[in-house]
């Protein structure tokens, strides 16, 4: 078995952005709220947080502030993917650089490779680290997705160590799961089937929920991992309506309006990203009040 870079509730925590920057020191505040409130993980310039506007710069001063802030407390996992094999390698060398715990390497969007390509893609990153590496299938996002026979190939790799699912097929996670075993761990990529991908073997989640509700988001996780499956399924089915309410416009858009009505100072969201509409303001209030958060 690989060693694993975190087992239960990772955050994938939100950029607070000023008009000409990054706010560091909101995004300091964030990363103790989330320590203190025992997330297992940092997992910083993801999807949640708007990796894909950030300049190259910005990218790595997040990374290594990141890293700085938390200072071995829990691990970090940086996003360091890209749709150019060699951009990613920068990414990942420089992550390694600075003392980042773990890679999130997203499949490449837009060029739509192969699966050949695919697996070649991160074999090359993996051979150019000492990391280990998160694989990201998120088909709804890249247009491409990983079959269970590429999974299976890249497993093979020492540092290719799990995958964060977010195709929604609980198939083909057991699929997975057969084909690779604890070659490829397997971590939810949706907040809404963090039991259910746990009951085939999952060791945990990387959440947008978190973000709001930290607390609730390890407790999921550590309740199945104590054996009180019933009272995981049940916290996981109480959070349904937040979690819904939290992807009822485009990720990061909910939750960063969310982190807003909390207090946090997020600052704007970047273009091409808009501001919620009203309705789903008010639906997601509605949901933060059910759960006493406002």
């Amino acid at each position: 078995m690989k060693d694993i870079i975190f087992k239960g509730a990772g955050v994938a925590i939100i950029t607070p952005f000023t008009d000409d920057g990054i706010n560091f020191a909101e995004l300091g505040r964030i990363i103790d709220h989330q320590i203190a409130n025992h997330t297992d993980a940092i997992i910083i310039t993801g999807t949640t947080g708007e990796a894909a506007t950030m300049s190259d710069a910005e990218h790595k001063a997040a990374i290594k502030f990141a890293v700085d802030h938390v200072n071995h407390r829990v691990p970090v996992v940086a996003g360091a993917g890209s749709n150019e094999t060699r951009y990613a390698i920068e990414l990942s060398q420089y992550a390694e650089s600075v003392g980042a715990d773990g890679l999130l390497i997203v499949t490449p969007y837009y060029n739509k490779c192969t699966q050949n390509g695919l697996a070649a893609h991160y074999e090359k990153i993996a051979d150019s680290t000492r990391l280990p590496i998160i694989v990201y299938n998120v088909p709804s996002r890249t247009g491409v997705s990983i079959k269970v026979d590429t999974y299976a190939r890249m497993s093979k790799h020492p540092r290719i160590v799990a995958v964060k699912e977010a195709n929604g097929d609980l198939t083909s996670v057991l699929r997975t799961r057969k084909a690779c075993g604890d070659d490829l761990m397997i971590y939810s990529g949706n907040d809404d089937q963090i039991v259910p991908i746990m009951s085939l073997g999952g060791i945990g989640v990387i959440s947008v929920l978190s973000n709001v509700a930290p607390q609730q988001t390890h407790d999921i996780c550590q309740l199945y991992f104590d054996g009180k499956v019933d009272d995981a399924a049940r916290l996981q089915i109480d959070y349904c309506d937040l979690i819904d309410a939290l992807f009822c416009e485009v990720n990061p858009i909910p939750v960063k309006t969310a982190m807003q009505i909390l207090g946090w100072n997020v600052g704007p969201l970047r273009m091409p990203l808009s501001p919620m509409e009203a309705p789903n303001v008010e639906r997601l209030k509605a949901a933060m009040r059910a759960h006493n958060l406002i």
